[in-house]
């Protein structure tokens, strides 16, 4: 909530919408495919819109090719985001902002998220010497300390058994019970369309990988990474990676079925990015082209920042299945 900058190089952390504007670009295209194709209203509510980049490119990316009004709605509780989106955005006719979700019925159209639930709060529980302990903040010597104590809360044993987590010894891991919250919010609030969440996460397998044995909690100041979360209070990035197989099962019991969970380079190419590459190739390495192109390279190519990052698409009212989510 602090007034400084967190998102891009003056920040903690940088997306994939801060990359370029291509990815903007190219998820308006391909939902104004689907909005063709399958009668989809013409609306967009992005949950926790940043800086407000992501919307910025799509929604300039929508004017130009499409004679359907656009109605774009921003869900932002942070009050410096809420200015950077009101100037970058404000001339846009259909831009509407609200501070929470509850405060919109009955939307129809695109949900769109991207790295959200990293950022929800979490709890953290570990097996030690046999007995699942949960990590609590204590405050010692005038600073923050983590205290192990035995786990007594309900909702955390019920999500270990719900996603049949298993917790060897030594093992650490992240609880995130606001996850399922936020997953009835949006299903309150969806009475037809898609739901996009881009993250980075693991399935419940890959939870289970020795590599995952320490968690994933960490902080991000600066563009560096910080394994102890409690340092710098408020003034920190705090994020971990997102239970999918969770998140999926919780949006199916609320009615929202899920179409496809893909790697975001994978999502990127059917959604069409490599055309863009066919179309606009320009010899010179300085041009403005060129810049873009080595954007577009640089969320698709094996070492780039998208094969980190999962896509979910689940769908509401609409009896779609994954066969006919992209142009063939």
């Amino acid at each position: 909530m602090r007034e400084t900058e967190k998102i891009g190089r003056a920040g903690d952390f940088i997306t994939t919408s801060n990359v370029s504007d291509i990815f903007g670009r190219i998820v308006s295209k391909w939902f104004s495919w689907l909005v063709g194709k399958h009668g989809i209203e013409p609306s967009v509510c992005e949950i926790g819109g940043g800086n407000g980049r992501f919307a910025k490119a799509f929604m300039d990316e929508w004017v130009k090719n499409e004679e359907k009004p656009l109605s774009y709605l921003i869900v932002e509780t942070s009050p410096f985001h809420r200015k950077l989106q009101k100037e970058a955005l404000g001339s846009f006719p259909g831009f509407t902002q609200y501070e929470s979700i509850k405060d919109i019925d009955n939307f129809n159209g695109l949900v769109f998220s991207n790295e959200l639930f990293d950022a929800l709060p979490v709890h953290v529980v570990e097996r030690k010497e046999g007995n699942l302990m949960e990590a609590m903040v204590g405050y010692q010597e005038d600073q923050l300390v983590e205290q192990l104590v035995p786990l007594t809360n309900r909702a955390i044993a019920s999500f270990i058994d719900e996603n049949s987590l298993r917790i060897t010894e030594g093992q650490r891991i992240e609880i995130p019970l606001a996850m399922g919250t936020m997953v009835q919010e949006v299903a309150n609030l969806l009475t037809s369309g898609l739901v996009v969440t881009i993250d980075y996460g693991y399935t419940a397998e890959e939870w289970g990988w020795p590599s995952r044995k320490k968690g994933s909690l960490r902080g991000y100041m600066n563009h560096q990474m910080h394994h102890s979360v409690l340092e710098n209070p408020g003034r920190m990035d705090i994020t971990s990676h997102i239970h999918f197989d969770a998140l999926e099962k919780a949006g199916k019991d609320l009615g929202l079925n899920s179409l496809a969970l893909l790697r975001q380079d994978e999502f990127l190419i059917s959604a069409g990015i490599l055309k863009e590459l066919e179309e606009n190739y320009d010899p010179n390495p300085f041009s403005e082209t060129s810049r873009r192109n080595r954007a577009i390279r640089s969320l698709v190519l094996p070492t780039g920042m998208s094969t980190a990052f999962r896509v979910l698409i689940q769908e509401k009212g609409l009896q779609m299945n994954a066969e006919n989510l992209f142009q063939q």
